[in-house]
Order: C-alpha cells, then structure tokens, then sequence
C-alpha cells in the first residue's frame, strides 16, 4: 500500500513518476512528509517546482527530516520556494 490518497489517472509520465517515488522514500515518515505534499500539490505543479521537488528528493531522508523539524538548518541551495511548501504544509497540523 503507498498511502497515497489520490489517483494518478489523468496525470501525465512525469507526475506519476514524482508522485510514487515521493511515497516511496524508504522510510515511512518521509512517504508521509513528501507523499502527502505531492498528493495535495502534484497537479498543479509548475515544471520549474516539479525540477525543485524531484532535486529535493534526491537529497537522502535524513537531511531533509532534519531541515523540515528544524534540528538542522537546511543548506541555502535547498531552502527553495518548494521546500517552504512543504514545510508550511506540515506546519497547519497532521493531515487526515
């Protein structure tokens, strides 16, 4: 099961390919972190924040956990529009 709540049907290749690899990160609080972001955020994306989101998920899960807690401070080449996204995201409280 990917936890995903939306469907991929009517989303073009790359959508697709962005929104399962952001629910299978590796661990489970990040499918959680990222894959609900890309649930709520994926269609209508830009391609300038799809290139930022698939950059930022390249980033090992570690790292990124720890910038989105706030335990470490996150590097100036990734605190991108996107990634405040997906901070203010989290930051409304747990998604149903």
């Amino acid at each position: 099961m990917s936890g995903t709540t939306i469907t991929s049907a009517g989303l073009d290749a790359r959508r697709k390919r962005i929104l399962f690899r952001a629910w299978h990160r590796g661990t489970r609080e990040m499918d959680l972190l990222l894959g609900q972001f890309a649930d709520s955020a994926i269609g209508s994306m830009s391609d300038a924040e799809l290139d930022s989101f698939e950059i930022l998920m390249e980033v090992p899960d570690r790292d990124i956990f720890t910038w989105i807690t706030g335990k470490e401070p996150t590097p100036d080449n990734y605190d991108t529009p996107i990634f405040q996204r997906v901070v203010a995201f989290h930051a409304d409280g747990p998604k149903p």
